[in-house]
């Protein structure tokens, strides 16, 4: 059975820091794109970033672009999201999601989801 488990959220001020991380079971993420998608009340669900199953091009929504990196640790068969220089904007509950396939900025075209992590930046 395929699990993945979101950590990291947190109450943060702006301009701080957070790590979000997706411990992942069930699947060997070597296989899989990785990604990390937000959704804020109110609003649909948005693609923040993903990282290719093969190697290649990451991906990062222009919103979050020199402030996020996301990395995997396949050792740890862990995917990690660093935020850094978070804005109030960024408030919303972070999901990590698994595709087998290249990589895409879709949230229906990806397979396997975690149970999600609140992230509230306070201005």
């Amino acid at each position: 059975q395929v699990q993945l488990v979101d950590s990291g959220g947190g109450l943060v001020q702006a301009g701080g820091s957070l790590r979000l991380s997706c411990a992942a079971s069930g699947l060997t993420i070597t296989y899989y794109t990785m990604g990390w998608f937000r959704q804020a009340p109110g609003k649909e669900r948005e693609f923040v970033a993903a990282v290719p199953w093969r190697g290649g091009r990451i991906y990062y929504a222009d919103s979050v672009k020199g402030r996020f990196t996301i990395s995997r640790d396949n050792a740890k068969n862990t995917v990690y999201l660093q935020m850094n220089s978070l804005k109030p904007e960024d408030t919303a509950v972070y999901y990590c999601a698994a595709r087998d396939a290249f990589s895409s900025v879709s949230s229906q075209e990806y397979d396997y989801w975690g149970q999600g992590t609140q992230v509230t930046v306070s201005s």
